[in-house]
């Protein structure tokens, strides 16, 4: 029974870390209806320039400094290539989407190399004894810290001028700038609060399990957790977030270490495969049925 707990406590601090990388590919999505594929890179920037800042600056100013540079990042993405494709073809939008994501991976590489960072011990380390489950302290931190991010961000999205108004633009764009919503203002909030969640969740794993060019796989990663709550649902991101993690964990940990090893790294893409063939609109998502 110990072993089972151990599993889903590290897949439920794992699940929260997912759920807040989803939020910000579902963030673009339902503003814009682009899938942003270089949203993981943007996961790896923000724990690779949290690691170089915080050797510079206090822990507290070098998080701050890295979720104003990331927002800002986010804008300057929205601005110089995003903007310029509005009204184009989808697929061209997906394509620079990819290309933007392997430009930042080379930039990053090339800035900071391929081995592992790690935070300097800012935060406790180690494990607390619950019940005879040794539950890593870090792991505790993410779950704590990704349950508060996504407390605030309903709290914006429910109660602020610029929350109401995205979630008007990600219901219906025609009629949202009828009323005067500005349709680019909200993409470029879109994208550089999406940049800021992503730079969230790579300090927060970072943290955990240190940096490198492994963690913008985790961000892709959480495609299965946004397929499998729905790509245009926010609670779906959330609530497949968590259930990725579960699922990588106690099933993906179990099958690898008795049956098959390196399930673990594949079963979020078994995942993937399993929710497009079954309910390819996902457990919220919105089903479009086109009648002829």
């Amino acid at each position: 029974m110990e072993y089972w707990l151990q599993l889903v406590t590290t897949g439920l601090s794992i699940g929260s870390i997912y759920a807040v990388i989803a939020l910000g590919f579902v963030i673009i999505y339902k503003a814009t209806k682009i899938f942003n594929f270089a949203h993981p890179e943007l996961v790896l920037f923000g724990g690779y320039l949290a690691i170089v800042l915080v050797h510079y600056l206090p822990f507290p100013l070098a998080i701050l400094a890295t979720i104003l540079i990331a927002g800002l990042l986010g804008f300057v993405i929205e601005r110089l290539f995003m903007r310029p494709l509005f009204g184009q073809p989808l697929l061209s939008v997906i394509i620079v989407t990819l290309a933007l994501g392997y430009i930042i991976r080379g930039f990053l590489i090339g800035l900071w190399g391929v081995d592992t960072k790690t935070f300097p011990p800012y935060l406790p380390t180690g494990t607390v004894d619950a019940a005879g489950v040794a539950i890593p302290l870090a792991g505790l931190f993410a779950l704590l810290t990704a349950l508060a991010l996504l407390s605030l961000l309903l709290a914006f999205f429910h109660y602020t001028r610029i929350g109401i108004a995205m979630r008007a633009v990600a219901n219906d764009q025609l009629s949202a700038s009828s009323l005067g919503v500005s349709l680019r203002r909200i993409f470029a909030y879109s994208w550089a609060i999406a940049s800021i969640v992503g730079a969230i969740g790579g300090i927060v794993l970072g943290n955990w399990l240190g940096v490198n060019i492994a963690l913008a796989g985790s961000g892709l990663k959480v495609v299965a957790a946004i397929l499998l709550g729905g790509l245009d649902s926010i609670p779906g991101a959330i609530l497949g977030g968590f259930l990725l993690g579960l699922v990588e964990n106690v099933i993906g940990g179990w099958v690898d270490a008795h049956l098959l090893y390196g399930f673990k790294d594949i079963v979020a893409f078994v995942l993937i495969l399993l929710v497009l063939l079954v309910k390819p609109y996902g457990l919220f998502g919105t089903e479009h049925i086109e009648r002829l």
